[in-house]
């Protein structure tokens, strides 16, 4: 079914035209990834889908009950709310009666013997029952769980930037609605989190249209391509590794079009050149044809290519010596005595979960960080560029070239010419137009990639990079792979993507969370099968005592087995975890059943929670035993 119809729409800010008259259609089914260099339209076009601006000329439409949810990239909140309170936020009548039960039971701990909330409370009981609701309500504190967020009750004035972005993510997630449109999901989420919310959205019933970088992400999500380049949509039936094959054949055939136009063009520009007098007619439509043949081939000519070709500096043969670094926060060591020589053509990527210490490491070699003990041997010839993931020092009342100009006036390539700033600024996509643009007025992926295009000019030799794929496009990273590839110096990047990890480091520093790093020789997904293969190290090791047991005991004849009671466990687990089962279905039912008697309603939440943490208990003692089976048949002669 048809639920997304947008027909002839432009939209144009001042003289830049971000959308010059597309139409598309969206299906019940469709999961759309859109694509484009930052501040190309992408944004604009999700906040004239979901009617937060107007276009230009054109019609959006949408069919008779569809429901629309946005996540925007900097989504606004209530600093006064519990997280739970704003997960909460949204229309639909389930989630209002939620979360006016959610505020109810919350005054009824303060106020037990109010007669009148106890009666509410039996009232919106009711209706979460009517409405099919319950499952919301657990639904949302997986969500959040899994998004690493797990104090419900925190006041969103007290959270930080990446955990409120998380919280936005999971009330996007669990509002009910036909068409879910996200900009940029991914940022500030670990590579953990990034694979569970693939599955989730892959799995998900109903519309997706999403802006996002993350190249892994697209090609296990979406089944449809949007691409916006200068004003024009092109739609692809496909993954994105199939788009990146479709749109090379796209360019092939644009080249040769263009390769003819250019004859065409030549051979005009010959004539013109003989100097006709332009009286006769034919000569008169001649010299029109140039003129409208010359225009067309400047809106064609893509002198503005991004480009980032600037020197590096020579770097000796000591470069960064880490000895014995520690660093704890609250009693927390986040780093422990790590130690490391960094190598001259170093790639190496850190990863972890949240708040593991990825970006503390990061500015430690920056010199950002003072360590609690142990030193950084930094080498007289290193000259270390940082691009920080918050951009702090960037001045949002300067002018771009301003900003630009503050570091350079000009810049040597890798060449050895000399490239102005306003010059470099325009192999970044900047225009001159655009240049002169208040950084303020730029998109936050402008503002990025002007950040990058500041840290890049000063001839770096060691690169420090702090998420920075964030807010940049596709476009502009295939760009730092490249000059990443051909880099001389060493790099080290903390990132959540997944493909540009594959695609740029050779090696990868693992937080483990506890101060621990892993180092590890290969790309990310290498790192995965090693961790993979280490989380199995359990079982040998059950293996290993298995083993071990099989010899002492081998003198005494006696055949291995489980422990009494181990045996007597194994014999009733199934059984046991099958009536656990049957005893939430029997309470999820009598709770159905009685919504109008408060206490016992009460009584049966409280049970319900026990006979769940039974129920995990069990499944997790199931495994291990199971497992432990296995290993005693795989080591039996």
């Amino acid at each position: 079914m048809t639920i997304l119809s947008v027909e002839n729409v432009s939209k144009s800010y001042g003289e830049r035209t971000l959308l010059d008259n597309i139409s598309f259609t969206m299906e019940d089914y469709d999961k759309v990834g859109l694509i484009g260099i930052n501040g190309i339209g992408k944004s604009t076009l999700l906040n004239l889908i979901c009617g937060l601006d107007s276009p230009d000329s054109g019609t959006i439409t949408t069919s008779r009950g569809i429901t629309i949810e946005y996540l925007t990239q900097n989504p606004e909140f209530n600093p006064h709310a519990t997280v739970i309170e704003q997960v909460l936020k949204g229309d639909s009548l389930a989630m209002k009666v939620i979360r006016e039960y959610q505020l109810t039971l919350e005054d009824i701990i303060s106020k037990p013997d109010n007669v009148d909330l106890q009666v509410l409370l039996a009232e919106l009981t009711s209706q979460i029952t009517i409405l099919d609701a319950w499952h919301l309500e657990s639904q949302v504190k997986t969500i959040l769980n899994k998004l690493g967020i797990r104090n419900y009750e925190e006041r969103m004035a007290n959270l930080s930037g990446g955990q409120r972005k998380r919280v936005a993510l999971a009330s996007a997630l669990i509002t009910p609605c036909d068409l879910l449109l996200l900009d940029e999901p991914t940022n500030h989420l670990d590579n953990d989190t990034i694979e569970w919310l693939e599955k989730y959205l892959a799995n998900r019933k109903g519309a997706l249209l999403m802006i996002t970088h993350d190249r892994y992400f697209l090609d296990r999500v979406v089944n449809k391509m949007f691409e916006l380049d200068y004003g024009k949509l092109y739609i692809y039936d496909c993954s994105y590794s199939r788009f990146v094959e479709k749109k090379i054949e796209r360019k092939s055939l644009e080249s040769a079009i263009e390769a003819k136009r250019t004859s065409l063009y030549r051979k005009e520009l010959e004539w013109i050149r003989t100097g006709p007098r332009a009286r006769r007619t034919k000569q008169k439509a001649r010299i029109q044809r140039f003129e409208e043949l010359k225009e067309s081939m400047g809106g064609l000519d893509d002198s503005s290519k991004l480009e980032i070709s600037v020197a590096h500096s020579r770097l000796g043969k000591k470069t960064l010596e880490i000895t014995n670094v520690t660093k704890s926060y609250d009693g927390r060591p986040v780093i422990k005595n790590f130690a490391y020589i960094l190598l001259r053509n170093d790639r190496i990527g850190i990863i972890g979960d949240n708040a593991t210490g990825k970006s503390t490491l990061l500015n430690i070699l920056a010199g950002k960080i003072e360590t609690d003990s142990g030193s950084i041997g930094i080498g007289s010839t290193v000259k270390i560029a940082y691009l920080s993931q918050e951009s702090d020092d960037m001045n949002c009342n300067l002018r771009a070239i301003e900003y630009i100009k503050n570091t350079a006036e000009y810049i040597t390539t890798a060449e050895g010419s000399k490239i102005s700033a306003g010059k470099m600024m325009e192999r970044f996509l900047f225009p001159a137009d655009l240049q002169w643009t208040p950084i303020a007025r730029l998109s936050g992926g402008e503002k990025r990639r002007l950040y990058l295009l500041k840290v890049l000019m000063d001839a770096p030799n060691l690169l420090l990079l702090d998420e920075p794929t964030n807010d940049l496009d596709i476009n502009t990273l295939q760009v730092l792979e490249n000059y990443i590839d051909e880099f001389n110096g060493a790099v080290i990047s903390v990132s959540h993507d997944r493909y540009f990890l594959d695609r740029t480091c050779h090696k990868i520093f693992s937080l483990e969370g506890s101060g621990d790093i892993i180092i590890h020789v290969g790309n990310y997904s290498d790192f995965l099968e090693y961790k993979t293969v280490d989380l199995n190290q359990s079982s040998l090791e059950i293996t290993s005592k298995i083993n071990e047991h099989i010899r002492n005991d081998k003198s005494k004849q006696r055949p291995l087995k489980f422990t009494y009671k181990e045996q007597l466990e194994y014999n009733t687990i199934d059984a046991d975890i099958e009536t656990l089962e049957n005893e939430l279905s029997r309470l999820d039912d009598e709770m159905s059943a009685i919504s109008s008697d408060f206490i016992k309603l009460q009584e049966l939440f409280k049970r319900k929670e026990q006979t769940e943490e039974d129920l995990l208990y069990k499944m997790e003692r199931q495994e291990y035993l199971r497992n432990l089976e296995r290993q005693l048949k795989n080591t039996k002669v």
